[in-house]
């Protein structure tokens, strides 16, 4: 992968909107690249989340449960930023990632982010807003169920 189709990439991921082209080219170049073939775990469920993974290529399964148990909650597919909490700030995972096929990711660290976010207080200041208006939208969702269980 060239440096100008990770940077394409990327401007397809929501939470890197805002940034212009050299502040993308910054995350891609300080990011890895990850090849895996289809069934590779990319992360697994309960694990320490130090990383983002955005998927340049390939389909990847979320899932919930071990073994047997094991629950397909979601598909994802090129453009998909898996993992974007984790990039704030220290959580676990709350879901394993295992390719469907083989996969090409980019894989961002918190380091790398939090590095942006302190060389563009603007994009940091537009991520805050933008985590303002998911918490007050989750807000009103929640409330709004409220009362069918009341």
């Amino acid at each position: 992968m060239s440096l100008e189709s990770d940077i394409a990439i990327l401007r397809q991921v929501q939470l890197f909107d805002d940034l212009e082209n050299d502040q993308l080219r910054l995350l891609a170049f300080g990011a890895e690249h990850r090849r895996l073939r289809a069934g590779e775990f990319v992360f697994r469920e309960s694990a320490r989340a130090d990383a983002g993974f955005v998927i340049v290529s390939g389909q990847v399964a979320l899932l919930r449960g071990r073994g047997e148990a094991a629950k397909i909650v979601a598909h994802h597919g090129p453009g998909t930023l898996l993992g974007e909490l984790c990039l704030i700030t220290e959580t676990i995972r709350p879901a394993s990632a295992r390719t469907e096929t083989d996969c090409d990711l980019i894989r961002i660290s918190r380091s790398l982010f939090r590095r942006m976010l302190e060389e563009y207080p603007e994009f940091a200041a537009n991520l805050q807003g933008r985590l303002r208006d998911e918490l007050d939208a989750m807000l009103a969702d929640i409330s709004a169920m409220e009362q069918r269980f009341s």
